[in-house]
């Protein structure tokens, strides 16, 4: 199952990732550039997370939740969806 669409990344390879290197969200986002494509973590930051907290032992470290960003070049919605003004 893709959870990062942009990117291309699988919730097999975030959770072997996760399980691997016992990874912060930011450091699995690093790792795998899961949220780092067009929408910028959007669909997937939240997922992100999750999977890095059942991983990571988040009561002995600090984490800090993912930010998210707007996309890299805003678009109309009829450039979006093929229509022309």
């Amino acid at each position: 199952m893709m959870i990062c669409r942009c990117e291309e990344v699988s919730f097999k390879e975030l959770e072997t990732a996760a399980a691997k290197y016992k990874c912060s969200a930011r450091e699995l986002k690093l790792r795998t550039r899961a949220g780092m494509g067009y929408c910028g973590g959007r669909s997937c930051r939240l997922m992100i997370e999750k999977i890095a907290n059942t991983s990571f032992n988040s009561k002995n470290h600090t984490c800090v939740s993912l930010k998210y960003q707007p996309p890299v070049r805003p678009i109309s919605f009829g450039n979006l969806g093929g229509h022309d003004k």
